[in-house]
């Protein structure tokens, strides 16, 4: 009635009501709370409650469950690849055996993936049951693909990671229409929990007892007992992550037996991501994490092939004595190499940067962060800038007790992060500002949850613009199209020419952009391999914001109002414009279909059409 009458609904009125309507047992055993109302709802329709659809709307947008999950255009999901060897040894890099080197067994995402025993299937299925039971819509799909240096495995591992996460979203075609109530509440067995589509429920049953009969170990205390006696030599530096690995799992029949079943083919590849291109839950874009000195130009192909859009690899510094002080075993030219050749390959560059890194300072680190987004052999498009964590089992922590290294006192902290943060260029995101890990594995240095707050506070007590993007999304708000501004912001990189066009509101933020690269003739000459020719433009992201629409449908949000194909054919106009013939798209694969709507015609890994 509320919402009927125009009033406002946020969290606070809804428990409110939760709680008036609520015996004092039934609120002591949880039995109401806005996670069960959500799919409810979702059962019955709004129609069941005598809602019509603008009202029956407006209370799924106040039941849902974090919106900012899916404000930022697409719902992601997180998934994680399994343990594996690294051939790097940073001193500040977590050494937990049951993990991908550099990830902790508490992290949310691995906790779900060690569950499910990394498998790529189990994990998209049971997060894409979560966040529709959350409220949100899973049409988009962004896939996140953590787990360190994604192409170290084995090829053959890597087509069948990529594919079974094709797999699942494609099998999940009829999932609402199976949707049990009950399901959501059986937290303790994510089997369970996803079994609601019958294709689905026979999959994960049979993948579940595959895993059961080889002899894998389940759950965390089995798990952690299994690995102890190789991790204690690990943390106390008898032994390394890498010699103990492979004790625990190359020595092991069990994941031996799992490894000969891990295994794909292109065609199978091919297969799932066809069909994937009309698929109810489309991925509209592939993230995979990698190290600047694997990126080749035969890597990349590889990576392209699996339908990757956007690579994340850890560059932490860009001083070579910091770099070679904290063992992270790269050059500043394998740096600058993988910054061009991942642009010029259309990808999104996504980089991973460190403060208070060994041999550091805050006013090196300020100065360095300056140089990776204003100098034109960098520039990346994202950014995770997080600060050195000291967490038990590195070597970091032996420098740590002899006073060679120390965490930036909170306030020269905040300040160093406050500046990097003004600095950043419009066309840059900060994803992330601090790892998820637990704050009891954290030695020392900071366990604010909300440092990204606290930094932009301080940014704004300056009085000084915050240009990147995140801090300018239009997030969960309503746009209107007619108050749009176009703007367009060129930069030059040592292989390009960088047009980043936005549709942004009065008060700058930001609706919309696309990212459109106009490769320099002379620079492709040095970089052979790469799927640019001389005359060949390349749009290397569209991003509209707001709420995610389902395809077709209409959203108070900025998509599906036409401002994505407006931007594509003001690239287009600019490319033509600068004596280009042909413009590129590095699409993913559930934005084909859009493409060729767009007259681009499908031309190997990319879609391109003549100007």
């Amino acid at each position: 009635m509320r919402i009927q009458q125009g009033g406002a609904v946020d969290n606070h009125v809804i428990n409110r009501a939760i709680a008036k309507h609520t015996t004092p047992e039934a609120h002591a055993n949880r039995k109401y709370s806005k996670k069960r109302l959500m799919p409810y709802f979702l059962k019955h329709g709004g129609a069941y409650f005598g809602l019509d659809d603008t009202t029956s709307q407006k209370l799924l947008q106040a039941l849902q469950v974090k919106p900012r999950r899916s404000a930022s255009g697409v719902a992601t999901i997180t998934v994680m690849t399994k343990p594996w060897v690294c051939r790097s040894a940073c001193i500040y890099c977590p050494n937990d055996l049951r993990m991908p080197k550099s990830y902790l067994s508490d992290e949310p995402v691995c906790q779900r993936a060690e569950y499910v025993y990394f498998d790529p299937y189990l994990q998209v299925i049971s997060r894409l049951r979560a966040l529709k039971q959350m409220g949100h819509p899973t049409d988009k799909i962004e896939l996140i693909v953590l787990g360190g240096t994604f192409n170290d495995y084995p090829e053959s591992y890597q087509i069948w990671y990529t594919t079974e996460l094709f797999r699942a979203l494609n099998d999940s075609e009829h999932i609402d229409e199976h949707t049990d109530f009950e399901d959501v509440f059986d937290d303790g067995n994510p089997f369970k929990v996803i079994n609601s589509s019958p294709k689905v429920q026979t999959a994960a049953r049979i993948r579940e007892e595959f895993y059961a009969a080889a002899g894998l170990a389940r759950g965390r205390e089995a798990l952690k007992e299994q690995i102890q006696p190789w991790q204690s030599e690990v943390n106390t530096g008898i032994s390394t992550y890498n010699a103990a690995f492979k004790e625990v799992y190359l020595k092991s029949e069990a994941w031996q037996q799992v490894a000969n079943m891990q295994q794909a083919d292109f065609a199978a590849l091919e297969t799932a991501q066809k069909v994937n291109e009309t698929s109810k839950h489309r991925v509209v874009g592939l993230v995979i994490e990698t190290r600047p000195d694997l990126i080749s130009a035969k890597a990349l192909h590889l990576i392209r092939t699996l339908g990757a859009t956007k690579v994340q690899i850890g560059v932490q510094s860009l001083q070579e004595s910091v770099l070679r002080a904290n063992h992270r075993n790269i050059t500043l030219q394998q740096i600058e190499r993988a910054h061009s050749l991942l642009r010029l390959f259309g990808f999104k560059l996504h980089i991973h940067f460190m403060l208070n890194l060994l041999g550091s300072d805050t006013k090196r680190d300020i100065e360095d962060y300056h140089t990776l987004v204003l100098d034109p052999r960098f520039m990346p498009d994202e950014v995770k800038l997080y600060p050195c964590m000291l967490v038990d089992g590195t070597p970091l922590v032996s420098a740590y007790e002899q006073g060679e290294w120390s965490p930036y006192p909170e306030s020269e902290m905040v300040d160093a992060l406050a500046r990097m943060t003004i600095d950043t260029p419009r066309w840059m995101r900060i994803s992330r500002m601090i790892r998820d890990i637990s704050a009891h594995d954290i030695l020392a240095g900071s366990k604010k949850s909300n440092l990204r707050q606290v930094v932009e506070q301080s940014a704004q007590e300056r009085r000084a613009q915050v240009k990147e993007i995140r801090y300018r999304e239009v997030s969960t708000a309503s746009t209107d199209q007619s108050e749009l501004i176009f703007k367009d912001t060129k930069y030059a990189t040592h292989v390009s020419e960088e047009r980043f066009l936005e549709w942004c509101t009065q008060e700058d933020t930001i609706a919309g952009f696309l990212r459109l690269s106009l490769p320099k003739s002379d620079a492709l000459a040095d970089f052979a391999g790469v799927p640019v020719q001389p005359g060949e433009a390349m749009i290397r992201e569209v991003h509209i914001y707001g709420r995610v629409a389902a395809l077709g449908q209409g959203t108070s949000g900025a998509q599906h109002k036409g401002l994505g194909k407006q931007l594509v054919a003001k690239a287009a106009q600019i490319a033509r414009e600068q004596g280009y013939a042909r413009l590129k798209v590095i699409s993913a694969v559930g934005t084909r279909e859009y493409y060729r709507a767009q007259g681009f015609e499908d031309a190997g890994l990319y879609q391109e059409r003549a100007l």
